[in-house]
């Protein structure tokens, strides 16, 4: 299978050389000039070919597959993939090294190209020439469909299968997946009214019951007489990495005594593999749809969003990260979604200790942000602020003499450090006037490496997520099954801020035990966790159902099989449904109230 694909994606390579022989004549084709640009030409495509090979080697390592909708998404942000790239490797060495190779494959063949560029082509060489060129690419793009290669039980070797050049342009192409389209589908009646049901437990106050209106008013009582809050969501913080969660390395004391001291959800899934899938979900409490996460797709403007609850309830909704904000197209769309951002830019640049190609570091971000709230508190006003840090991300540099591990090391001293810089933002923020009446809320944008040999690797996906405000919250645990988009409305429940929701996720402080669920899914595969199981849904309506030993089994009876996988289509597709036709903002807040 991957012989098909090299030979695919070969004649792409190939086409070029047969198009220029066929066409020049022969007598231009035997001058001097000629052969020696058909010579550089040759080792051109050599070193380019190599190069993609270290590449694809690159992305491996840090995704667990082939050049995809990622690879996509970084080849538009040059100027960040570039430079960590540059400050991740030695970049220079690994060029230099594969210009040696590539001249050294050239002057091997050299005296072979040189002759036979003189030669003289008739008119049949030619002819052939031209068909091969144009017929070969072309029945390519036809025929062969990149999702042939998913044809073994481990995702790697469905990868390994494929061609990266191939998957980049086949990612290229399909960057917006249609979900009636490409997935398996229930009648829509069916599929509403089964979200419908399984979002009753709210107990809110349905606008209406019929379609895809999901509008409702949620006015629950919380502990909290309408606080500041805090909401962090750290760069690849995966559970695996945090004392409360079992690890014994020791790399999060900060964070292993906030939670100690916070009430603690212990079994919260991401419901993606990238930050905007964590904002969107934070933000939105959507499941995540297939194809480009909302934050990055065209009419994403005016939605429901966390920001607007709150800036309706006359908070100040701000949007901070370490980073540009241009990049994941986040500037915009929490600009346009009732947030106030501050990114990068905004950072002053004499306070700030250190930065690499991500951002500030995150230390820098904190005291940036409490700078921010000292001011909005001055002014009478209540605030919510969403953090997005930067630090845990490769290269993984940080100002020195923070922490007992190297700047650039890897990912653990990323970590140490991470933990560190939330300590020093809680021991400032306890000085503060307002610390008494804030609520922070720490977790995660998605775990550290979601990959595997299944198609979603799910205990890579679980996320540390806590609320601690000392004052009022009393510490506790629950270690239900929960998903990244319950956080925003388990957030407003514990508050008791009264607010008209379009959410899809539950308040899990007071919804049944029996409803728990996550989702967990990549650009293509969507996954559903329930029951001890995990269902599957792939293009080409293809849908699976695997036993998943970290997924608990809900109280009482659980589901067939096939109520299953129908309750994982109703989630998808009504969410798929429902971004399109009835996730906009309402302004006039027509729930009953």
């Amino acid at each position: 299978m991957g012989l098909i694909f090299d030979l695919a994606a070969a004649s792409f390579f190939v086409a070029p050389f047969w198009l220029t022989l066929a066409l020049l004549p022969n007598r231009v084709a035997a001058w001097r000039v000629t052969r020696l640009l058909g010579l550089a030409w040759f080792a051109a495509t050599i070193f380019a070919l190599l190069f993609l090979i270290v590449a694809e080697w690159v992305f491996w390592e840090e995704f667990g597959g082939r050049f995809n909708f990622i690879a996509v998404d970084y080849l538009i942000y040059t100027q960040e993939v570039i430079g960590n790239i540059w400050q991740s490797y030695p970049a220079g060495k690994i060029l230099l090294g594969i210009a040696v190779l590539a001249l050294s494959m050239a002057a091997l063949a050299g005296r072979q190209l040189w002759s036979g560029l003189a030669m003289p082509l008739g008119f049949r060489a030619r002819l052939a020439g031209l068909v091969l060129a144009l017929a070969v690419p072309l029945a390519a793009l036809l025929w062969l469909d990149s999702g042939l290669k998913n044809r073994f039980d481990s995702e790697g070797q469905n990868e390994l299968a494929g061609n990266g050049p191939w998957e980049f342009f086949a990612a290229l192409h399909n960057n917006e997946l249609d979900y009636l389209r490409h997935y398996r589908t229930l009648p829509e009646a069916r599929a509403e009214a089964l979200v419908h049901h399984m979002l009753e437990g709210e107990r809110g106050k349905w606008r209406s019951r019929e379609g895809l209106d999901l509008m409702r008013h949620v006015n629950a009582g919380g502990v909290l007489p309408r606080p500041n809050v805090v909401l962090i969501s750290v760069e690849s913080l995966g559970a695996e990495f945090l004392g409360s969660w079992g690890d014994r390395r020791g790399l999060t004391p900060n964070l292993d005594a906030l939670a100690r001291d916070s009430l603690v959800l212990g079994n919260v899934f991401a419901t993606g593999n990238r930050t905007v899938r964590g904002l969107e979900a934070l933000s939105l409490s959507i499941p995540p749809t297939p194809g480009q996460s909302i934050v990055k797709r065209p009419g994403n403007r005016h939605l429901a969003t966390l920001g607007a609850v709150f800036e309706d309830a006359g908070y100040e909704s701000l949007f901070l990260y370490g980073g540009y904000g241009y990049f994941d197209n986040m500037n915009t769309y929490f600009s346009t979604n009732d947030y106030q951002v501050f990114d990068r830019t905004a950072v002053r640049p004499e306070v700030i200790h250190h930065e690499n190609i991500w951002g500030v570091a995150d230390e820098d971000l904190f005291d940036s942000a409490i700078e921010r709230f000292d001011r909005i508190h001055a002014n009478g006003k209540p605030f919510f602020a969403h953090l997005m840090t930067t630090s845990n991300h490769r290269p993984y540099t940080y100002p020195a003499g923070r922490i007992d591990i190297p700047s650039g090391s890897g990912r653990e001293g990323a970590v140490k450090y991470t933990d560190w810089a939330i300590g020093h933002l809680m021991e400032v923020a306890r000085q503060k006037p307002w610390f008494d009446d804030t609520l922070f809320v720490i977790t995660a944008d998605h775990g550290a490496n979601a990959r595997g040999a299944g198609a979603i690797p799910v205990a890579s996906y679980r996320i540390p997520a806590m609320f601690y405000a000392p004052r009022w919250i009393a510490p506790r645990r629950h270690d239900r099954l929960a998903s990244q988009i319950d956080i925003p409305p388990t957030l407003l429940g514990l508050i008791g801020l009264p607010y008209d929701s379009k959410y899809m996720g539950f308040d899990l402080l007071r919804s049944s035990p029996a409803a728990d669920r996550a989702f967990v899914a990549n650009y293509q595969t969507l996954g559903y966790l329930r029951d001890g199981r995990m269902v599957t849904l792939k293009p080409k309506r293809k849908v699976d159902v695997v036993a998943s030993p970290l997924v608990p089994r809900r109280p009482g009876q659980a589901l067939s099989d096939e109520a299953l996988v129908e309750e994982a289509i109703a989630w998808y597709q009504t969410a798929s449904m429902f971004y399109r036709n009835g996730f906009e903002r309402d302004e006039d807040h027509p729930a009953e109230h």
